[in-house]
């Protein structure tokens, strides 16, 4: 069995972070692509039988406007660690012609329903989120490209993600990354990075490597999953806050 992770660009003009993790809990493969055909040639030498599919992008878009109610309700406790989810649409251009992630679960005969116990199935779910809860972030890591963002604070921050991710070693669900020539370029890139551009390439497959984690994580600890939303009208799951985490950070 392998576990996939896609950090799916909404449109196809932007990279998408390709990884994938075998039984083991070994991560076998880290890449960025582009188009949908090399979405699909990067993954299926991996997911010729049983399979979990963790897409960060949109699998069930229907509403018209506004968000779907999984975003509603993952914002309502995500919010205040400021991990709340972008608003999907069909007025958006990109969901236009139904989800890109769809389209491709679709190509690969992946189930999409989260309540689903088929052999190869899809989840939508949420890097932001899911480094919150696993590592009880107070608020999430801004490796993400923003106005007022230098590139020694992005690349500070990309670099403790990698860092939290490679203690997941020694985690109940094990993932071990850094035997994996991929992972270490990941981490060189990081490192000798002289634009933000370049940062940017380096964060699409990391966060993908965190959706291929979540996808296991998924499988092996369904107890401790949070679906948000439903099969009908869209849905993310994510890893559950802890209670305690839940309990004590209030306010927005």
């Amino acid at each position: 069995m392998h576990f996939a992770g896609v950090d799916l660009a909404w449109a196809g003009r932007n990279p998408t972070g390709i990884a994938v993790v075998d039984e083991g809990g070994v991560l076998v493969d880290v890449c960025a692509v582009r188009t949908d055909d090399e979405v699909l040639n990067a993954l299926r030498p991996h997911l010729r039988s049983e399979c979990v599919v963790g897409f960060d992008a949109p699998l069930v878009v229907t509403n018209p406007t506004g968000q779907r109610p999984a975003e509603t309700a993952l914002n309502r406790d995500f919010r205040r660690f400021e991990a709340g989810a972008h608003p999907s649409n069909t007025g958006k251009p990109e969901f236009a012609g139904g989800p890109r992630a769809a389209r491709l679960a679709a190509e690969l005969n992946l189930d999409v329903d989260p309540y689903s116990k088929a052999p190869r199935r899809a989840l939508e779910v949420y890097p932001h989120a899911a480094t919150v809860a696993l590592f009880r972030l107070p608020r999430t890591l801004k490796y993400k490209a923003k106005p007022g963002r230098d590139i020694e604070r992005l690349r500070s921050e990309l670099l403790r993600l990698m860092d939290l991710v490679e203690t997941l070693a020694g985690a109940r669900v094990g993932l071990r990354v850094c035997e994996h020539e991929g992972w270490t370029r990941l981490r060189r890139a990081v490192l000798t990075a002289q634009r933000k551009s370049e940062l940017r390439g380096a964060e699409d497959p990391v966060d993908a490597v965190v959706c291929a984690y979540v996808a296991m994580y998924a499988h092996r600890r369904p107890d401790d999953i949070t679906i948000y939303g439903d099969a009908a009208t869209g849905y993310i799951a994510t890893p559950s806050l802890p209670s305690d985490v839940l309990m004590t950070r209030t306010g927005g």
